[in-house]
């Protein structure tokens, strides 16, 4: 029983994780339960501390398959923009009440490394960091936290935060419908989908050879 259960469980892992890769299987197989599925997976990834969803390419890809998914597209933005700017009001409430606590330096998914990086871009772009910090990967999950941490001034927080929601959730989703009119994009989904993911890890990589160019420097 427990050989089946493991075995049950290692075939549901690995779908889902085929599921996470392919934005537009997963939307489809979500079927008449996109809308919530969409909702969900913007709201955890905007601030429940789990980085690794295809947040930009599922965006992306929801506003171009809007129509065959049976979508209101205004219904649509509504909906992510709401679950945007409620994710990074709970990272925020997440920060403000346990702080460095939740972070550990080995751990698989909070590591110390990447809340020392939103601190690192928070401090230096300021509330626009919340805007900004929405078109970065994994730095998106933690800059509501640390906003939180820092006790930055509610109001001001969540003026930026609405700001980032629309920029980020509609912005996304108006690409993907305004991209989806040209052909080529429309019959090459999944390549446009991991374009925008490649796109979006850029600011990650020009931080990290950023940081192995001072190294070696300094040595």
């Amino acid at each position: 029983m427990l050989q089946t259960f493991t075995t049950a469980a290692a075939g549901l892992s690995t779908g889902l994780i085929d599921y996470l890769r392919d934005p537009e299987e997963l939307l489809l197989a979500l079927g008449p339960y996109v809308l919530i599925g969409v909702a969900v997976i913007v709201f955890i990834e905007s601030g429940l501390l789990f980085p690794f969803l295809p947040g930009d390419s599922l965006l992306f890809t929801a506003g171009l398959l809007h129509s065959q998914l049976g979508l209101n597209f205004w219904l649509l933005i509504s909906v992510v923009i709401v679950a945007a700017v409620g994710g990074d009001q709970a990272g925020y409430w997440i920060g403000r009440e346990f702080g460095r606590k939740l972070f550990k330096p080995n751990a698989r998914v909070l590591k110390t490394e990447y809340l020392e990086e939103a601190e690192a871009f928070f401090d230096k772009w300021g509330g626009p960091a919340l805007t900004l910090g929405r078109f970065v990967p994994i730095v998106r999950t933690f800059i509501p936290v640390t906003a939180g941490m820092a006790r930055m001034h509610y109001p001001h927080f969540f003026r930026w935060n609405v700001i980032g929601g629309i920029a980020w959730g509609g912005g996304m989703c108006i690409l993907g419908v305004w991209l989806g009119q040209i052909p080529a994009v429309r019959n090459n989904i999944e390549i446009m989908a991991v374009l925008v993911v490649l796109i979006s890890v850029v600011p990650i990589i020009i931080g990290f050879l950023r940081k192995r160019a001072q190294k070696k420097s300094s040595k």
